[in-house]
């Protein structure tokens, strides 16, 4: 298993871009080197998001503008009247190539009815930290760590394995009651069994006449199924690994991002070169890896490239992960805005969950980023059906509720779950911090306990701590803490 290997940067103050506030941004970074996409799950259920190699986790309580985790449970998801207008419309542009005329692409306000998702306003790129991180050799470290923790695992077997007084005669009073537990299975009660034969002769001719009688609404999928070989435009969703640099950073990705990020975004043109591109949509901390029981492309970072024809109209950066799909940046050709292209694409993505959840049940949410309330034109993520919020506090999911945008309009900074004694499951406590992981030079990676018997006092220990109850327990012990300082 992949080894996740992290540099962690602290508190981070920065210019905010949703209410233009000066140094009011406030959020904890870390450099990711490698993340296994496990880690990264963890880590996203915790409120953490990556931009590149860079990951960073709001301070929602003291943030100007607090952004919740938000994702849809693609399996339950249901589409709006506005969703089937932007499929029909897609489809009828594919079929006869003509742009429709007199209907408004654009949503009626922050808190209107049928809102176009994805169109009116995109995430923004968090501004990177000054600090540079430590040079390291990433699959050394990974070797160093894998070998630590082989070690680790053959010590508590053993210990395991060591018999301990009174063990036999447990055991075998074990043995004895599952003996009798087993033998005789529990009956079925009378009416149970009376009710399993009627189904069993109803049943089916029951459930037939009913799906005769109810006439089936039209799924995604049949929306997205509707080409034909007469169309005009062949739309073609190509699904390529961020790491194929041959075809995720060719000269038409490039001239897209550039038009997009102009356009939509006001950038400044010098600062929009190849590199910078690689470094926020490309690079990924990922390891790219395959499973038998996992997707057919495998779990990491990935692009879906929109091709119309021979052009290029679209990218939808993504990462798969063992339960979600979760978007990381979508950028497209202006000149088909007429398309609501963000939205199509977030349809896209939800179909992309459904289809891999067939082969791969656990994987069915979609992660739409984060969930702004009080910046008005972020709040277009929360129009799509059966979406959750995390509480900041316990990273619990909740429904996306009336009341819970009723109570986010009263205070902007909202604990979520009602439940006031629930407490976070994954808690970071400070007697469990001898197990963490630290990378002290190139060829050092000890636990903390063994650290701090070497050398003693340590003057990074709450900034470690600070790190650790913000990934939480699980990932504190299995992420490699960088401290080459």
């Amino acid at each position: 298993m992949s080894v996740s290997i992290v540099q962690y940067f602290g508190e981070q103050n920065s210019k905010c871009g949703y209410c233009s506030g000066t140094n009011c941004s406030r959020s904890h970074g870390m450099h990711a080197y490698r993340l296994s996409c496990d880690d990264y799950q963890e880590l996203i259920d915790r409120g953490w998001r990556r931009c590149g190699n860079y990951c960073y986790k709001p301070q929602n309580d003291v943030t100007c503008c607090p952004c919740y985790t938000i994702k849809s449970d693609a399996l339950e998801f249901k589409l709006s009247k506005s969703n089937k207008r932007i499929l029909r419309r897609m489809n009828k542009f594919l079929r006869d190539g003509k742009r429709e005329t007199g209907e408004s692409q654009t949503s009626k306000n922050g808190d209107g009815g049928d809102v176009e998702i994805g169109d009116n306003a995109s995430e923004l790129q968090p501004q990177l930290p000054d600090k540079k991180p430590s040079v390291i050799d990433v699959d050394h470290v990974e070797n160093l760590a894998q070998s630590r923790a082989a070690q680790e695992k053959m010590i508590k077997t053993i210990e395991t394995l060591e018999p301990k007084p009174g063990d036999d005669d447990q055991s075998a009073s074990s043995n004895s009651s599952n003996k009798f537990s087993n033998s005789n299975p529990p009956r079925k009660k009378a009416k149970q069994m009376r009710l399993e034969r009627r189904q069993a002769k109803l049943g089916t001719s029951l459930e037939q006449s009913q799906t005769k009688k109810m006439p089936q609404e039209k799924s995604l999928r049949d929306f997205l199924s509707a080409a034909s070989e007469t169309d005009k435009y062949k739309l073609k969703i190509v699904l390529v690994a961020a790491s194929d640099i041959q075809r995720s950073c060719t000269d038409a990705v490039h001239a897209l991002y550039r038009k997009y990020q102009i356009v939509i975004h006001n950038d400044n043109p010098a600062r929009l070169t190849l590199a910078s591109m690689q470094r926020f949509l490309v690079k990924s901390p990922l390891k790219h890896q395959k499973n038998e029981d996992g997707p057919e492309m495998g779990y990491g970072s990935f692009h879906q490239q929109y091709w119309l024809n021979d052009k290029l109209i679209a990218v939808g950066v993504i990462d798969i992960l063992p339960g979600s799909v979760s978007s990381v940046y979508f950028f497209y050709d202006p000149d088909y805005s007429f398309l609501s292209l963000g939205t199509y694409g977030s349809l896209r993505e939800i179909d992309l969950v459904q289809t891999i959840a067939k082969r791969v049940p656990a994987l069915k949410y979609y992660y739409m980023g984060f969930y702004i309330h009080s910046c008005p034109k972020m709040r277009y993520k929360g129009k799509l059906s059966a979406s959750y919020l995390l509480c900041p506090e316990t990273y619990v999911w909740l429904p996306l509720t009336d009341d819970i945008r009723n109570k986010l309009d009263a205070k902007k900074y909202q604990r979520l779950n009602p439940a006031a004694t629930d407490k976070d499951v994954n808690e970071f406590l400070n007697q469990h911090l001898n197990d963490v992981q630290l990378l002290l030079d190139a060829r050092t990676c000890i636990t903390y306990q063994r650290f701090i018997q070497m050398v003693g006092g340590f003057g990074e220990r709450e900034s470690i701590i600070e790190y650790c109850k913000l990934v939480g327990k699980v990932c504190a012990h299995r992420m490699v803490y960088v401290n080459m300082s």
